[in-house]
């Protein structure tokens, strides 16, 4: 009995280790549609260098990078997750009001150079002076890195 429970473990352990990290290129057109209308929407003169579909026994993604290495993160749905602009900056339109107002009050020299929304409805920015600023869901300012 303990071989036969030993067997199906390692055949499950082998299993989810191919299924990890699979990672595939794949056309702009393959993204989901709420994905194709961000990137026409706010990078619609970008140059796209690779998009690719994650996946892994319990989730989906997509990332999409572009050839001047900004990139988009985007969920099984087609909603963004991370915006990573290294160059511009984020987009103004993609960031909320709330957390624009509190940029520009306290921090008016730098632009956001990075969002990610957090799961838990949250988000995480990081500025051009290198500071890493975390909001929660109702956009209050919870820890502020340096």
């Amino acid at each position: 009995m303990k071989k036969l429970v030993l067997l199906f473990v390692c055949m499950f352990a082998v299993s989810t280790m191919t299924m990890a990290d699979n990672d595939k290129p794949i056309p702009v057109t393959q993204l989901p549609a709420k994905a194709q209308t961000f990137l026409q929407t706010y990078f619609k003169n970008s140059k796209v260098a690779l998009s690719k579909q994650e996946s892994d026994l319990f989730y989906k993604s997509y990332d999409v990078v572009f050839t001047n290495g900004e990139e988009v993160e985007f969920d099984k749905s087609g909603e963004w997750t991370e915006v990573n602009c290294r160059i511009n900056g984020v987009p103004n339109s993609i960031i909320p009001e709330a957390i624009k107002n509190y940029v520009s009050t306290n921090y008016p020299d730098t632009q956001v150079m990075q969002i990610e929304r957090e799961s838990r409805g949250g988000y995480e920015i990081k500025l051009s002076n290198r500071l890493e600023i975390t909001f929660n869901k109702n956009l209050q300012v919870i820890d502020i890195d340096d």
